[in-house]
C-alpha cells in the first residue's frame, strides 16, 4: 500500500488582520495535545507564530539564491545578457553591467547564455529556516531576509525543507501569508486542504471572494472559518450558503482572547467554548478530506 504522506492544512485569508495566525497556533497547540504537529510560518515577510510558544531551538539554517557576479575582464558586451533577462535584473549602462540581485529570479538564462562566461551565478542570502520544539510539536519559522524583496524563492525552499525534515508527522499546519499573489499561492498549492479565514465585515467579504476564487484555479478542496462573528453583519454567511461553500467554523468575538494574543498568549487553555469550536473545526476538516481521498 502507497503511503499517502502527512495531511498538510493551509490557513490562509485574502487580507491580513482576520484570524489568520490566530487559528493556526491554536489548532497546532490543542492538537499537540494528543499527538505529534508541525506548525509551519509560512509568512516570511513578517512570522510571528513563535510568539506564541516557547521550545527549545535545534537548529537554524541559511537560505540562499543564486544570482549573477559581473566579470569585467571577461565581458565582451555583445548585450546576450540584457537581452535574455525576462526579469530585468541584468542592464547595460554604457561599459557596465548592473546587476539587481532583488529582481533576479535565479533562472541562470544570464550566466548559461553569455558566450564569453562573463557572469557566474553566486550565492546571495535569502533568509533563514529555525527550528524549535516544545514537546509534541514541532515549530518551523522561514524568515525572509531584511532587504529581500522576493519571498517566494524561500517559501519553496520551506516546503523542500518540510517535505524532507518533517514528513514522518503525520499532520502538518502551514500558516500562510495573506492576499491572494503569489506567495499565498505558492504556500498552499502544496498542501491538501485550505481553511480561509475570514471575517464579517464588508472588507473580509470583498477579500474572501477573492481568495476563493484563487483556491478554486488550485482545484483545492477548502472551507471558510468565520472569526469575530458577531461583530458585522451576516453577508459572508449568505455569500458562502449562496456559492455552497462550507462555513466549518463561527469564532465568536470576545475581547478577552484579543488581550490574550496581544501578550503571545493562547487562550484556548482557560475557555472551553474557543475549544469546542477548534476541535469541531478539526473533525469538519477530516470530514471533508475524507471525501477527496
Amino acid at each position: 500500500m502507497t503511503d499517502p504522506g502527512p495531511l498538510k492544512i493551509a490557513i490562509a485569508s485574502g487580507k491580513g488582520g482576520t484570524g489568520k495566525t490566530f487559528l493556526a497556533t491554536t489548532m497546532a497547540a490543542l492538537l499537540s495535545e494528543t499527538q505529534k504537529i508541525l506548525l509551519v510560518d509560512l509568512d516570511v515577510e513578517e512570522p510571528n507564530d513563535l510568539l506564541f510558544f516557547q521550545g527549545t531551538t535545534t537548529d537554524v539554517i541559511h537560505q540562499y539564491k543564486m544570482i549573477p557576479a559581473w566579470d569585467e575582464g571577461r565581458c565582451t558586451h555583445c548585450g546576450a545578457c540584457t537581452k535574455n533577462c525576462n526579469y530585468h535584473a541584468v542592464i547595460s549602462l554604457g561599459d557596465h553591467i548592473t546587476v539587481f540581485n532583488e529582481l533576479c529570479h535565479s533562472c541562470h538564462a544570464c550566466s548559461e547564455l553569455c558566450p564569453a562566461g562573463a557572469l557566474t551565478m553566486t550565492t546571495h542570502p535569502l533568509g533563514t529556516i529555525k527550528i524549535v520544539l516544545k514537546n509534541s510539536l514541532t515549530v518551523i519559522e522561514s524568515r525572509l531576509e531584511i532587504g529581500e524583496e522576493q519571498s517566494v524563492p524561500l517559501i519553496r525552499q520551506t516546503h523542500a525543507f518540510v517535505d524532507e525534515y518533517s514528513h514522518n508527522i503525520p499532520v502538518q499546519i502551514f500558516d500562510c501569508p495573506p492576499g491572494t499573489s503569489c506567495p499565498m499561492v505558492n504556500s498552499v498549492k502544496e498542501c491538501d486542504f485550505v481553511l480561509l479565514v475570514t471575517e464579517p465585515t464588508p472588507f473580509g467579504l470583498n477579500d474572501l471572494t477573492l481568495a476563493v476564487e484563487t483556491i478554486k484555479q488550485l482545484e483545492k478542496p477548502f472551507g471558510v472559518v468565520i472569526n469575530r462573528e458577531g461583530t458585522g453583519n451576516e453577508d459572508v454567511l449568505n455569500y458562502c450558503l449562496q456559492e455552497q461553500i462550507a462555513v466549518i467554523g463561527r469564532i465568536p468575538y470576545d475581547r478577552k482572547i484579543a488581550e490574550c494574543y496581544s501578550r503571545g498568549v493562547l487562550y484556548h487553555d482557560t475557555d472551553p467554548n474557543l475549544v469546542s469550536v477548534i476541535q469541531q473545526i478539526i473533525i469538519s476538516v477530516g470530514k471533508i478530506i475524507g471525501k477527496h481521498e
